[in-house]
């Protein structure tokens, strides 16, 4: 059940920005292998001059960060795969592919709690993170 944050330095129009919500989520469901209904996904708009980035990039108000915490297992391969269709998935929307950076934070199930305070690890999740 990873929960995933984009930050984005532009306004999008409402169907915009529902479809990139989809486009990470997608991306997580593909690569994590997921259940598709396991869907906790934030888009954070902000002002560009709230949001720094680095002056190499050609189109500043495209960069765009995707935050992912989740549960720790997934292979590295898991992860390249996951890098790759976040990429891919945001290409509609014009993102340049090197605008998009990409933080997975795993940490132990232990440290979650979840369905009505349980620890993770202590419940069925209903899917395997060793993918």
């Amino acid at each position: 059940m990873p929960s995933a944050q984009i930050e984005v330095r532009r306004q999008y129009s409402e169907a915009d920005e529902i479809a990139i919500i989809d486009a990470v989520h997608d991306a997580l469901v593909a690569a994590f292998r997921i259940p598709p209904q396991d869907k906790d996904v934030r888009l954070v708009v902000h002002a560009p001059h709230r949001f720094a980035c680095s002056p190499r990039l050609t189109q500043p108000e495209f960069f765009t960060l995707v935050t992912i915490d989740c549960f720790a297992g997934r292979s590295i391969d898991a992860k390249r795969a996951l890098y790759t269709n976040i990429v891919t998935n945001l290409k509609p929307f014009d993102i340049p592919a090197d605008h998009v950076t990409i933080l997975v934070r795993d940490a132990p199930t232990e440290n979650w709690g979840i369905r009505a305070g349980q620890a993770a690890c202590d419940v069925d999740l209903g899917f395997t993170v060793t993918v």
